[in-house]
């Protein structure tokens, strides 16, 4: 258990990616007191926690539902894994993020960024739903499922840490130990997407 409870937590570490989110949170409430702040960091992972939950408990059924089988979204999902790890490798993923946060901190009628877009698209985003579908996926039994979800949790309370303390943490790491750790987790996720497909593949082959 304690083995799926890490690589769980390892692959939700890097796909939501903590550290990254960190400092575009930090200018988006550049204007905002630090109680303001905080309260969005906890509304913002509290709204991503039920997205991805939702996709965790009914996303298989979603599947069914429209005719897809698991080996086809094992592949599909890896694949897209894959690009967003070539993104942060390439600095491309917080490259749209900035650019992402920069519009919306442009339109001043929007105060209030702990739905959009902090829940969803960059925390609860599409790379973290089919992840969290793709280990679900895996899971046998009652006690993988919750083992599963406890990581999930583990994550986003990570997750939201780092959004409060986003500006000291900012201040103390600065933007080029930032750019090194994305890209370190960059690479980790390739190896992991690139699993995924190999685990899609092996199961497509093996059932004909």
């Amino acid at each position: 258990m304690l083995e799926l409870f890490l690589s769980a937590f390892v692959t939700l570490f890097v796909v939501i990616d903590p550290p990254g989110c960190a400092p575009i949170y930090a200018g988006l409430v550049s204007g905002a007191t630090q109680k303001q702040a905080t309260a969005m960091a906890v509304r913002a992972s509290f709204i991503a926690a039920i997205i991805l939950v939702i996709f965790a408990l009914f996303g298989e059924a979603l599947l069914g539902a429209l005719h897809i089988e698991l080996n086809s979204f094992r592949i599909a999902g890896g694949i897209m894994l894959f690009v967003i790890a070539l993104d942060m490798v390439f600095e491309k993923r917080t490259q749209r993020r900035e650019e992402r946060a920069e519009k919306v901190k442009a339109t001043p009628e929007v105060e209030d960024v702990s739905v959009f877009p902090m829940a969803m698209p960059m925390i609860a985003g599409p790379g973290s739903i089919a992840t969290i579908m793709l280990l679900m996926s895996r899971a046998q039994g009652t006690d993988q499922t919750l083992v599963i979800l406890g990581a999930l949790a583990a994550v986003l309370g990570l997750t939201m840490f780092a959004l409060i303390a986003a500006r000291p943490l900012m201040q103390l790491l600065g933007s080029r130990v930032e750019a090194v750790i994305t890209r370190l987790l960059g690479v980790l996720l390739a190896a992991l997407a690139a699993q995924y497909v190999i685990d899609g593949v092996k199961a497509v082959l093996i059932a004909t």
